[in-house]
């Protein structure tokens, strides 16, 4: 995952003028396209059938890089939840006011794309959420 929102790109910016980025923490929200991703306004995240968003977990980083220190998994799907296609970092775990409540930091497309059906849990293993500042 190496693209950020232009949101968070402005974020990175204040910080050099001493304006701090708030809610810091980074949850992993599941997407079914990359729709409005980049202007953050997304519309395709999903929210059928105990769907919540995770907390990324990331390691300390190395070279301008890290990746999730643990298994990421999400609730058993009680709906179906479609074709998972991208995934973002964002930084609140329920708010879905997108620009206000919460926001896209980074973003990218599934190396794979994971069909979620009633039943199933979609997981992260850990080290595959690869996160990338160049």
């Amino acid at each position: 995952m190496t693209d950020f929102s232009d949101f968070y790109e402005g974020a990175i910016i204040n910080t050099m003028r001493d304006i701090p980025i708030v809610n810091c923490a980074a949850y992993v929200a599941l997407f079914t396209g990359a729709t409005n991703l980049e202007i953050n306004v997304p519309t395709l995240e999903v929210s059928a059938g105990n769907y919540g968003r995770q907390l990324a977990g990331l390691a300390a980083p190395s070279g301008g890089a890290s990746s999730n220190a643990a298994n990421i998994t999400f609730p058993t799907a009680t709906a179906n939840w479609g074709t998972i296609s991208h995934v973002a970092l964002v930084d609140h775990v329920t708010n879905v006011n997108w620009g206000t409540g919460v926001n896209v930091r980074m973003w990218g497309a599934l190396n794979a794309t994971k069909v979620v059906n009633i039943g199933d849990t979609f997981m992260i293993n850990t080290g595959d959420l690869d996160v990338t500042v160049t």
